[in-house]
């Protein structure tokens, strides 16, 4: 089935991918349920992408009801190896603006509903994840808001929380306490699991106000962040135009990085005793370790 080798998961505010050419749609069913929405197929800058609305179109799935899993299989399904993620985050630093992008190379995990793990069932796995987001790719990002002129800062550390409500203030001031840079509801889960399914995965974080945290600035309303939600979706399609347009082979010869094989020494259950309905269910993840 495989249709494409980059892919590109648009979070709120960019719902779709101007600039695609040879474009069809295709819904990608998979063992985890269905995906958030059919993934958009086609060529942009000359390489093939998926394009996924994270939300489905029409912004209609809340963060905590993500089928994180069936998202980032079907994106393997499709002959994916690497994903440019793009989600909106609300700033922990003076420093990060409203309309600015930050590429972060950190996670803090403040979920408690979410399945984020293809293990289970029988089967025991873990993979290392220190360096939680693929260097290349988040190289390539930060590179590519510099061609779009955008204010993009690679590094960074990103607080996923549940949601859907907003953060306390006693939160907020905790998280810049942690020294972490924006905050967020859906970025860790599609890092780990892409992660596990050996694909290379970043992500680029636009901001859209200062949370809850700042001095002087009033509670965030939903009306102030949908207006840098339209600026900030403009500005992210140039860059993942140019992203793409400058992203490294996505042949495995080419990756060289650790996303690649993240998962050769990742089972610990004796192969005999994985159940067979794991085992088929797993066997495009996992098939060439499992023997």
């Amino acid at each position: 089935m495989a249709q494409a080798e980059i892919g590109i998961i648009g979070g709120s505010g960019l719902y779709s991918m101007p600039g695609f050419t040879n474009v069809h749609e295709e819904r990608v069913e998979t063992p985890f349920g269905s995906p958030s929405d059919a993934f958009v197929l086609g060529e942009l800058e000359g390489r093939k992408v998926a394009f996924l609305a994270r939300h489905g179109r029409g912004h209609r799935i809340l963060p905590s009801e993500l089928n994180f899993r069936a998202n980032i299989y079907a994106f393997k399904k499709l002959g994916v190896q690497r994903i440019l993620s793009v989600s909106a985050v609300g700033s922990l630093k003076e420093e990060h603006k409203p309309t600015e992008f930050v590429i972060p190379d950190q996670f803090i995990d403040r979920t408690f509903h979410r399945v984020s793990t293809f293990f289970g069932d029988g089967i025991v796995g873990h993979v290392a994840f220190g360096d939680p987001v693929c260097a290349t790719v988040a190289k390539t990002a930060a590179a590519a808001c510099a061609t779009a002129g955008v204010v993009g800062k690679p590094g960074g550390t990103y607080v996923c929380m549940e949601g859907p409500q907003f953060s306390t203030k006693a939160e907020s001031n905790l998280y810049r306490s942690w020294g972490a840079d924006v905050i967020g509801m859906t970025n860790l889960q599609e890092a780990k699991l892409a992660r596990e399914a050996e694909i290379c995965y970043a992500t680029i974080a636009m901001v859209t106000d200062y949370d809850c945290w700042r001095e002087g600035h009033d509670a965030v309303t939903i009306e102030e962040i949908v207006a840098v939600l339209h600026q900030n979706a403009d500005n992210a399609t140039r860059v993942v135009k140019a992203a793409v347009a400058a992203m490294p082979p996505s042949t495995p010869e080419a990756r060289t990085c650790a996303c690649a094989s993240a998962a050769k020494f990742a089972v610990l259950t004796q192969a005999d005793l994985i159940p067979a309905a794991t085992r088929e269910k797993l066997q495009l993840l996992f098939g060439k370790y499992l023997g």
